[in-house]
């Protein structure tokens, strides 16, 4: 069993729908979806190019699929993302897009959010006591000799290469392409997509996804709503959950501030 924090709007947002329909399975239930018509595709080619997405589900990645560390529990780990929701203010992300990231297209941000940047950091760091410490073989699936030296460093320090300051929001709509796919590809992402990204994406929720055994499709397990009631910037009072906001100006992310407030989640805020 693998776990993950990601975010995915919710089961009934019109993204989410059109998300559930491109890739071919709805990340909530599991079930098989059908495939958008009159967009140049075939299903059985579309079913051949999101085949990677279509396992992982529609989510961005906050923190990567992790094996439970042996001194830690799921419902422990349940209790502290529902209670660091709870001290989370939702926030909007800038205007999204159809993108071609690499050699895959994907949704995101057409400026980086420095709200998400923290919220994701602040997660990583926060939940990595929840995460066993990876294997050589998870290791060298990697690559390691192919990242860059930061990437090396946050693979062996978090578990993942592309957390921190690698990390970039996207939402995956398929797997690598090649140049003579891409333009077929395109218009019909942008043909499924456009109509439902006119409306800023709120990031409202972190949900817990899992992976029952390896190999297996994620899916969603549990949904967290992002829900801080004051608007008090962020205190560590004594035995008090930290007001954290990741909307709030001129906050800073810190080592020590992920610390302490790791330490409020020991005392079981």
């Amino acid at each position: 069993m693998r776990y993950a924090i990601y975010f995915t709007p919710p089961i009934h947002d019109p993204l989410s729908i059109a998300a559930a329909s491109w890739l071919g399975r709805n990340v909530y239930s599991g079930d098989i979806t059908e495939r958008p018509s009159g967009i140049g595709l075939s299903s059985q080619e579309l079913a051949f190019y999101t085949a990677v997405p279509r396992r992982y589900g529609f989510h961005a990645t906050i923190k990567p699929p992790f094996h439970l560390h042996p001194d830690m529990t799921e419902a422990a780990l349940l209790k502290a993302l529902m209670q660091f929701a709870g001290t989370v203010t939702p926030f909007d992300m800038p205007r999204m897009e159809i993108a071609r990231l690499g050699d895959f297209y994907g949704i995101s941000p057409v400026m980086p959010s420095e709200a998400m940047h923290l919220l994701a950091a602040t997660v990583v760091q926060l939940f990595d006591e929840f995460r066993a410490p990876l294997g050589e073989a998870e290791i060298e699936r990697r690559d390691p000799d192919g990242l860059t030296a930061p990437q090396f460093s946050n693979l062996h320090r978090w578990g993942y290469p592309y957390v921190m300051d690698e990390f970039r929001f996207h939402m995956a709509l398929t797997g690598p392409l090649s140049k003579a796919a891409s333009g077929r590809l395109e218009t019909a992402l942008l043909h499924v997509f456009e109509p439902v990204l006119a409306e800023p994406m709120r990031i409202a929720s972190l949900a817990l996804f899992v992976e029952p055994e390896p190999g297996a499709p994620l899916r969603v397990h549990s949904q967290h709503p992002l829900c801080k009631i004051t608007a008090r910037r962020p205190s560590l009072s004594p035995g008090r959950p930290a007001a954290f906001s990741v909307g709030e100006p001129g906050l800073v992310f810190s080592e020590q501030s992920a610390a302490l407030a790791a330490r409020g989640l020991e005392r079981g805020w």
